[in-house]
């Protein structure tokens, strides 16, 4: 199975990809880890516009076999072991990709959440797309070892 995470964001941010990068190259190869990468889009008055075209961004990177999972302050919370049996009930189900998606400033568009397998919040809190994406990927190792062991989740 492969887990890739589609992230909305302006560039990158030095801390934050060296965090990301440390937690997922300690993800096991089989999960096949990647990060794909989408620009924002210009505000120009319509926050509703740009949610709908990052959407059409999003989408255009998911494909057919894939499970998409959006990342939304709305979405369910989670702990830990929850959302290591997320992905594993994934993986049981055949799933080809699991991608999560990390909306840009104004938060995903309908079209994502609408499209999404499921979705799940991180924290209670907003948080920027630098800082999700290293919690995600540490959750993501942490969901590993929860699965296919380690030492790591006390």
């Amino acid at each position: 199975m492969k887990i890739s995470t589609i992230w909305v964001g302006k560039g990158r941010v030095g801390w934050a990809d060296e965090a990301a990068h440390e937690y997922s190259r300690r993800l096991p190869r089989h999960l096949d880890y990647t990060e794909i990468h989408v620009k924002p889009v210009p505000f120009k008055g319509d926050e509703k516009a740009v949610k709908r075209a990052e959407a059409e961004r999003i989408l255009a990177k998911i494909g057919d076999g894939d499970r998409l999972i959006a990342l939304d302050e709305r979405g369910k919370a989670l702990d830990s072991h929850q959302f290591a049996q997320l992905i594993d009930e994934a993986a049981q189900q055949g799933t080809r990709r699991i991608v999560f998606a990390i909306g840009g400033p104004y938060g995903h568009g309908v079209a994502v959440r609408e499209k999404a397998w499921k979705t799940v919040r991180l924290s209670t809190m907003v948080l920027n797309h630098s800082l999700a994406r290293v919690v995600l990927c540490e959750q993501l190792y942490r969901s590993s070892t929860l699965l296919w062991g380690g030492s790591y989740h006390h």
